[in-house]
């Protein structure tokens, strides 16, 4: 389930006339009294979200994070945001919170909930500029908008902002509240909160910032995506300098302190190597996880996959695609299903970093002679045998002419015999005599659902498309003794307080009966 995209900014920047608009909203909030104040309330204010108690509010609207296990229940991964521990201010070095203070709103401890100040500044250079230069809001503003409202810019929305920040202070208190900014704010990467930032791009805790990577983190907020130092490292710093100047501006660090974060400036901690071909695993997951566990909040996603077979799958794939480079191959895809349908490995392509298209679960593709034990399967079904006899010689249909690879025929063969060398007529004749419609039915039963009703002859040499799972599940039903299980890749799915939210139920059906079943096993062992 992948999370709803942060928005890239906190939006502290308007248009040229939201200070203006904001100016009026301010005098409206201190002039109406009386019957105006019903009517006030009723414009802007029916519908003004509720501020819950104090704690709730480190988890209001706070995005999913995904944890996967393997199927021994091993950590393979973490994606969606990420959250660090929660820090106070006593935690942090006091340049830290000031560096915040001094990019967001340096008189935060110098005014209330709004600053009008700040309000009339803003409108009198949006208006001269005639577009937006600066914004408005404080710092407790900004809470409030990322915790309560939207980023849409109307006077309604200024307004309910405006009082929710009135009401967040009274609550809380400005250290509180300050503490909450720093440990809520989305700094970018997937990173929520200080100590997520500070781990995410330093490796290390809130906690042990120095002075250079504070104003760096600093600058985030207004634009976090863009400005995301694994983004764009010179732009990130450009913002963090300025930082640096409104911090001695400030009087909040020294000239020596300054000139110290200047010259050593921040180094991002080095990048771990990606997800390899787990990636893919992940991907499909994310995308099932969400439908499956009916709900919000940070899931436990436990996968089918074994670790070992995931790696052996790899390592597989990729000697195949080298091995196969002088014959033009440049990709590749793996799956490995479990009697129950369970989903062991999956290797989507050779580098889920250059491309995460997943040629096992998205690629249709002819299946080409890996189709025909279902053309077999749909003759065992009305009697044929594996020792019957069938002729391999060249055979025309209406300008078609199915010949065998190398051009080689046999004369008569059993139908084993065929299956097992692969014979391309053999699988065509055998198509005939039991009817292309007959032998479509069979694969749907199998799993292939896109296989046309109405195929045609072409259908024994694989000329419908599938995807490699659907083929892989069709296979299923011969090992398993005529049953069809669906492949699945999630067992189960719990919340971080361990409430199990789903667990796979498995659903079977009986589609050919043992007996043919156990035939095409041993014919399939003759390949």
């Amino acid at each position: 389930m992948t999370p709803p995209p942060p928005p890239d900014a906190p939006t502290p920047r308007r248009p040229a006339r939201a200070g203006l608009i904001a100016a009026v909203a301010l005098v409206a909030l201190v002039a109406i009294g009386g019957v105006g104040a019903l009517a006030f309330r009723a414009a802007f204010l029916a519908d003004i979200p509720a501020i819950p108690e104090r704690e709730a509010l480190w988890a209001v609207r706070r995005s999913p994070g995904l944890t996967f296990l393997d199927r021994g229940g091993g950590l393979i991964a973490r994606r969606g945001a990420k959250y660090g521990a929660a820090v106070t201010l006593a935690d942090l070095p006091a340049y830290v919170p000031k560096a915040f203070l001094a990019a967001e709103d340096r008189r935060f401890y110098r005014h209330g909930a709004v600053d009008p100040r700040a309000i009339l500044r803003a409108a009198r250079r949006d208006l001269a500029a005639g577009r937006a230069v600066e914004g408005g809001s404080t710092l407790t503003q900004q809470l409030a908008r990322t915790l309560f409202l939207t980023s849409g810019r109307s006077l309604k929305r200024k307004i309910q902002e405006a009082v929710l920040a009135g009401r967040l202070e009274a609550m809380l208190g400005k250290d509180a509240v300050l503490a909450l900014y720093l440990n809520r704010t989305y700094f970018g990467a997937g990173a929520y909160g200080l100590d997520a930032a500070a781990r995410t791009y330093f490796g290390k805790p809130a906690q042990a910032l120095s002075v250079g990577e504070a104003a760096m983190l600093a600058a985030l907020p207004n634009a976090p995506s863009r400005l995301a130092p694994t983004n764009d490292f010179a732009a990130a710093w450009a913002r963090g300098r300025r930082v640096l100047g409104a911090m001695r501006t400030e009087g909040w660090i020294t000239d020596g302190e300054r000139a110290a974060a200047l010259a050593d400036p921040p180094v991002l901690a080095p990048r771990h190597g990606g997800e390899g071909a787990w990636g893919y695993v992940l991907d499909r997951a994310e995308a099932e996880a969400g439908a499956l566990a009916g709900g919000s909040g940070d899931l436990v996603i436990r996968l089918t996959v074994d670790r070992k077979l995931q790696a052996d799958g790899e390592a597989a794939l990729l000697a195949g695609v080298r091995e196969g480079r002088g014959r033009g191959v440049t990709q590749g895809a793996l799956v490995a299903l479990a009697p129950d349908g369970a989903i062991l490995a999956m290797v989507g392509g050779v580098d889920h970093g250059a491309s995460a298209f997943n040629r096992v679960t998205q690629a249709r593709r002819q299946p080409g002679s890996a189709f025909k034990p279902f053309v077999y399967g749909a003759a065992l079904e009305r009697g044929v045998l594996p020792s019957d006899k069938r002729l391999d010689a060249p055979l025309a249909l209406a300008g078609w002419t199915p010949g065998n690879y190398g051009g080689r025929y046999a004369g008569e063969v059993t139908v084993a015999e065929a299956l097992a060398r692969s014979i391309n007529t053999v699988a065509v004749r055998l198509t005939l005599e039991v009817g292309a419609d007959a032998v479509a039915a069979f694969a749907r039963r199998c799993g292939l659902a896109d296989i046309p009703a109405d195929a045609r002859p072409s259908i024994a040499l694989g000329a419908y498309e599938v995807t490699l799972l659907e083929l892989a599940g069709g296979y299923q039903v011969f090992q398993t003794g005529g049953t069809r299980t669906t492949p699945y890749l999630i067992a189960g799915i719990a919340n971080t307080r361990g409430d199990l939210l789903f667990t796979h139920a498995g659903a079977t059906a009986a589609v050919l009966d043992p007996l043919y079943a156990s035939r095409m096993v041993r014919m399939l062992e003759g390949v």
